[in-house]
This record gives C-alpha cells, sequence and structure tokens, in this order.
C-alpha cells in the first residue's frame, strides 16, 4: 500500500508541473508579441536538460523546457520568451558574435540583454534579479556587455556568476557553429524577421484596442491568405472559404505542428502562429493544403505507408504549385524537378525503393510527421452540403473553381493537375471492371475460322455453291490458362476468399478460359492442379490456413512442367507477407481494400471491396 501511495504522489505532482508548464506555454502564445515569434517548444525530461535547467535554445530554433522542473505559469511564460528572444536577436548569428568570442561569457552577455527587454517590457514573473543593477547605462548592446563582461573577467578575475539565463551554465546551444547568412544569396535570419513581423502586429492589435476597435475583428495573417485566395484565385476560393483556419499556439504544440497541417474531416487547417514566413511564403503554405483536401489525398492513401504517402503528395503538389507561381516556396520544402510530370502513386512506388532516403523528411507539419491530420479537430467544421462526405464537398468545390477560373482565364494551371482534377470528377472504375479489364488484356476473344469440313446450314439452299462455316479454333488445353496463387493463411477471411474466387470465376467463363491452375499457400504450397470456372468458384476445398509463404506457390507454378511458359498469374493476398515475391511471367495482385502490399509490385494491384 505504502508503495503504490508514493507512486500515486508523485504521479500527482507530475500532472501538477505538466499543467503550470502547459499554462505557461499558453501565457506566452496568447501574447501579441511572443505568440508570432519564431521558436518552437519541445517537452522534455530532466535526463536530458539536466536537473538544474530550465531551458535551452538550439541555434536552429528549438527550445528544449524541462517537465521535471516545478515553477509557476508565469515564470514558465518568462522562460520560454527568454529563449525566443535569443533567436530573434540573432544571438546565434556570426555576424553579430565578437571575433574570437569567448562562447560562456558571449551567452552571459546575451542573457543579460535578454533579461533587462524582458524586465522592460514587465513580461512574466522573473526568475533573476533585475539586471539593471549590473548594467550601466552605456551598456546598450550585447557586444558593449561582452566586452565589459570580458575586461571584469580576464581584468580583475572576478566574473559574475550566471544567474539571468534559464540554465546553471549556458542555455544558448550551438554556439560553435553560429549561423552564417550570405546577403548575395538573399538569405537572411528567419528568427529576426519573424520578431519584426510580429512586433508590428503587436503594434497593431494594441492600437487598435486602445482605439475601441475590438479583439475579434482582428484579421490574422492566415484569414488574411484565405480571403486573399477568395478574392483573386478562383481555382482555390471555394475551398478557402469552406475551411476555419485556426491559428492556436497551444494547439499546434501538442500536435507538433512546425508550420501546418490540415485535417479534412473537421474542416480545418492549423497554422503555427509562431512559425516564421512571409506572406508568399503562407500563401504558397495554405494552397499546399488545400489541394491535399481538394484532392482526396487522404482518402486515396488506400493501404499505403501515411506517411511516405504524404511525402509522394507534397513533392507532387509543390511542384505544380511552383509552376503555377502561387506564392512562394519556403526554405526546405519537398521538391525534386526530377519527379516533374510523375504522379503521386509513381512517385510512392519510388520512394519504397529507397525508403531510408524519404523515411524522415520535414513536411509542413515536421520532421517524420505527415501534414493531412485524421481525428475530430478542435473548431467549426466546414460548410459542407448536408448528406455529402467533405471529400466530396472538397472535389466539387475543387471542380468548380477550375471551370471559373479556365473560363475567365485567370493564370496558368499545370497540365497534370487538370487531368487529375477532371480524372476525380468521374465516378472511380469499380476493381471488378478492372479485374475484367486486365482478363480481357489477357485472353482477347478467339477468332472464328472458316473451315469447309463443316459446310454452312445455307449450303442446302445453294448445293453448287460451296459454303464453309465460321467455327471456334481449337487450342490445347493449356494453351489458354492461368495461375491462380491463393493465400489461405489465418488472416485471409471466407470472405474475402470466397468474393475473390467468385469474381475470377466468372471472368474467367466469359472469356472462354476452361481452365485455371490453382495452388494454395499458407505455411506450404497445396497444388490443386487445373479446375474449370465452376470448381474455382464453389467447389474448391481449401487447405493449410497456417502461416503466410507465398514464394514457394509461385515457384512450384512456374516449375510445373504442364504450365505454359506465358500462363499469366493472379494472386490474392491480404497483404500480410513477410517475403519479397520474385515473379518471372505476367502477373497481377488482387488484394482487399485498405490492405497494402509490403514491397514495390511490379504487376498491376486490384484493390476489391
Amino acid at each position: 500500500m505504502g508503495k503504490k501511495k508514493t507512486k500515486s504522489k508523485r504521479a500527482g505532482i507530475r500532472n501538477i508541473r505538466q499543467e503550470q508548464l502547459e499554462q505557461g506555454i499558453a501565457i506566452c502564445a496568447a501574447h501579441p508579441l511572443f505568440g508570432r515569434m519564431g521558436g518552437y517548444t519541445r517537452i522534455r525530461d530532466n535526463q536530458m536538460l539536466g536537473k538544474n535547467n530550465a531551458a535551452m535554445v538550439t541555434r536552429h530554433g528549438e527550445i528544449l523546457v524541462n517537465q521535471d522542473m516545478s515553477l509557476p505559469p508565469k515564470q514558465w511564460a518568462y522562460i520560454i520568451a527568454h529563449c525566443k528572444l535569443h533567436l530573434a536577436f540573432g544571438h546565434f548569428d556570426k555576424a553579430k558574435m565578437p571575433e574570437n568570442c569567448e562562447k560562456t561569457l558571449w551567452n552571459f552577455a546575451c542573457d543579460l540583454f535578454v533579461a533587462k527587454f524582458l524586465a522592460d517590457i514587465k513580461f512574466g514573473e522573473a526568475v533573476c534579479p533585475n539586471p539593471a543593477d549590473v548594467l550601466a547605462g552605456s551598456l546598450t548592446d550585447e557586444q558593449k556587455i561582452y566586452a565589459h563582461l570580458l575586461e571584469r573577467v580576464l581584468g580583475k578575475g572576478d566574473g559574475i556568476p550566471n544567474i539571468y539565463g534559464t540554465a546553471s551554465g549556458m542555455d544558448m546551444v550551438g554556439l560553435e557553429n553560429p549561423n552564417v547568412y550570405y546577403k548575395e544569396k538573399n538569405e537572411y535570419n528567419p528568427f529576426a524577421a519573424g520578431f519584426a513581423n510580429a512586433l508590428s502586429s503587436a503594434v497593431t492589435v494594441t492600437v487598435g484596442e486602445a482605439g475601441g476597435h475590438a479583439r475579434d475583428n482582428y484579421m490574422s495573417r492566415g484569414r488574411e491568405a484565405a480571403k486573399w485566395f477568395m478574392n483573386h484565385y478562383p481555382l482555390l476560393g471555394s475551398l478557402a472559404s469552406s475551411f476555419e483556419i485556426i491559428e492556436d499556439y497551444t494547439y499546434c504544440v501538442h500536435e507538433e505542428i512546425q508550420i501546418a497541417g490540415v485535417n479534412v474531416a473537421a474542416g480545418e487547417i492549423y497554422l503555427n502562429p509562431a512559425a516564421v514566413l512571409g506572406a508568399e511564403e503562407l500563401k504558397f503554405v495554405m494552397a499546399h493544403e488545400f489541394l491535399h483536401a481538394g484532392l482526396g489525398h487522404q482518402e486515396r492513401c488506400r493501404g499505403r505507408d501515411p506517411y511516405l504517402w504524404n511525402v509522394a503528395c507534397d513533392y507532387v503538389i509543390n511542384g505544380w504549385l511552383c509552376e503555377m507561381k502561387v506564392g512562394e516556396m519556403p526554405e526546405g520544402s519537398l521538391y525534386d524537378e526530377s519527379l516533374k510530370n510523375k504522379s503521386a502513386e509513381e512517385i510512392y512506388d519510388l520512394i519504397l525503393t529507397d525508403m531510408r532516403k524519404y523515411q524522415k523528411l520535414d513536411t509542413f507539419r515536421g520532421y517524420g510527421k505527415g501534414d493531412m491530420m485524421a481525428g475530430k479537430g478542435i473548431g467549426i467544421r466546414g460548410k459542407q452540403t448536408p448528406g455529402m462526405t467533405m471529400d466530396e464537398f472538397c472535389r466539387n468545390a475543387l471542380m468548380q473553381g477550375l471551370e471559373y477560373q479556365q473560363s475567365f482565364g485567370r493564370g496558368y494551371i499545370p497540365a497534370g493537375l487538370v487531368q487529375e482534377i477532371r480524372a476525380l470528377a468521374m465516378p472511380p472504375i469499380g476493381w471488378d471492371v478492372e479485374l475484367a479489364r486486365w482478363f480481357e488484356e489477357q485472353f482477347p476473344y478467339m477468332d472464328k475460322i472458316r473451315t469447309y469440313a463443316r459446310p454452312s446450314r445455307r449450303q442446302g439452299a445453294t448445293p453448287d455453291i460451296p459454303r464453309p462455316r465460321y467455327i471456334q479454333a481449337e487450342l490445347k488445353e493449356d494453351a489458354r490458362t492461368f495461375g491462380v496463387i491463393l493465400d489461405t493463411s489465418g488472416s485471409m477471411s471466407a470472405k474475402m476468399m470466397g468474393m475473390a474466387l467468385g469474381s475470377i470465376a466468372s471472368y474467367a467463363a466469359v472469356r472462354e478460359v476452361p481452365y485455371a491452375r490453382v495452388v494454395f499457400c499458407d505455411a506450404d504450397a497445396y497444388d490443386a492442379g487445373y479446375l474449370s470456372p465452376e470448381d474455382v468458384a464453389g467447389r474448391v476445398e481449401v487447405k493449410g490456413r497456417g502461416g503466410t509463404m507465398l514464394q514457394p506457390g509461385i515457384d512450384l507454378l512456374e516449375q510445373a512442367k504442364d504450365f505454359p511458359k506465358d500462363g499469366p498469374v493472379l494472386i490474392i493476398t491480404d497483404g500480410e507477407i513477410e517475403d519479397k515475391l520474385t515473379i518471372r511471367r505476367k502477373h497481377a495482385y488482387l488484394i482487399p481494400k485498405g490492405k497494402n502490399l509490403p514491397f514495390r509490385a511490379k504487376g498491376r494491384v486490384f484493390y476489391f471491396s
């Protein structure tokens, strides 16, 4: 009992600390200045940061906070703002750091400067004494503070202990490799630019409130971008008017959304207000999310790996947006000129051949995460029509936008995007129709031949004129046949197998295929021999039901002397197989909808439901 109470007490203390930290993050996010600045908060434990370190900031913009420390919410808000200001003031920039800089002393000088700034604007609850007691009036920037500290430390040896930072030692990680920006390449510090934009927005809000304007009337940057699409870009205007734009910093931190994400089912697009984006970059990001929704990418995943499918779709969308010159693509976005004119499905197949390269790329949501999100969402649902799913509504909105934009000649649209939008407007071809076409390709209708050995029925009317009869050409029994590899493992339900076998039998009969060579596979291969379509449909006794090994069945079929060398093979499985299959002849797969093969298929894949 004592141990249980101790564990319960510890869990309760941890929950209180977690709640204090989240409240501090929320205070910072709600501030008109710090809520719009760059820097991405990641919650860590003291094993990663050290027991006495409240927070650290990296030169790439990550703010690591120690969830095991117990601090009031206002102090947490102060600490997070402190880290954000290190980024905003360019303290990691090589151009700003003194020559032959002593890193620890530079960190301390920057801490003093940030602490003074926060004391001047009276934000949060300080975790250190007032820096005015240390800084003289002439020490107005980091370089002057650094020179003053350098003289005191090296000249007199009575250095001041660093009590003004957010860690017991250095709270800036990565000073040994400072950030370098080249003006000739149009490079700049994105955090400093974000600070300037945030400061401008904060002044606008403050002045508006002082003038009696309600804060609810304030037009956020995301809503301004959505309004631009509604007024200037018909292709995406309907989608822009139908999605709720949510700029909630706390939610973005919780869901690890670094820049943006989209939840089609909820009709919501999430924008991280702390993301450092220019106006044109924001348009690009929003157009990217609108196209995810309009093109039904989430619905088209069809059992593929969700993240890799997201990456494939990102390459396609970003390529189109660059062609259309909608906004400006943010640095680091997924773009590859060599993938131009390829569909998302083709790119996905290429990704599977080199998964290590593509497995942990940055989408607009962040490292190793897809920006197509699922769940209920947090805001108001989209304005879809009753009785229509959100996916259907988005497709219709994109189609209407295409017609409107083309009728008025409003900008260039790539042919690939036009083709994909029009394809979405067409009803999908059923899997059974696709399978029928495959049978038609493998077994075209047999031509009739004329023979005088069997006179025509009209011969009696003209006994002096010989008339041949048209008859079907005679073929060897194994000349018009195909192989069926059936996965009979425990994961395959009787209903799935019955549906697949029934469809195969009906199409075989229509295409005048007299026999099929059937092999059952689970832990071993069972050769059922040649069966007529009727036997395949309903009178086959399925053996096995163990594990899944399909390669022995394929080898058995390919090595069989009584099976034609050019006979096609149809493999029926649920995709839950461990081995990559080696097939040396024409083949196709028939798998349930929602399932996927664990490798790139060379043959056609039909998804039945």
